[in-house]
């Protein structure tokens, strides 16, 4: 059963930078899309970044040019790098790793780390 540990939100101000990350484990994590999601208070969670076991990341438009997403297949890690932070990109964020195969879906879930930018 996979498990997804998320690390490093926290409170930082406008235009600044801030790092993300999580551990996976548990699951052949090469196969799996990964990707980070985030929810804000009365909103929908929604794609921030992906990345898929092979090709290109995707990203939000509202983040195009200053998140960066990434995975480190040897230590089953997944980072989001965001410059240029906003008061509206404060939000829980979610790391997300999934796949489809066999006929089933798998899709594994982290608890959540928090990103608050403020002044």
């Amino acid at each position: 059963q996979g498990q997804v540990v998320e690390s490093g939100g926290g409170l930082v101000q406008p235009g600044g930078s801030l790092r993300i990350s999580c551990v996976v484990s548990g699951i052949s994590f090469s196969l799996y899309t990964v990707g980070w999601y985030r929810q804000a208070p009365g909103k929908q969670r929604e794609l921030v970044a992906g990345l898929p076991n092979s090709g290109s990341p995707r990203y939000a438009d509202s983040v195009k040019g200053r998140f960066t997403i990434s995975r480190d297949n040897t230590k089953n890690t997944v980072t989001l790098q965001m410059n240029s932070l906003q008061p509206e990109d404060t939000a829980d964020y979610y790391c997300n790793s999934q796949r489809t195969a066999y006929g089933r879906n798998y899709n594994y879930w982290g608890q959540g780390t928090q990103v608050t930018v403020s002044s």
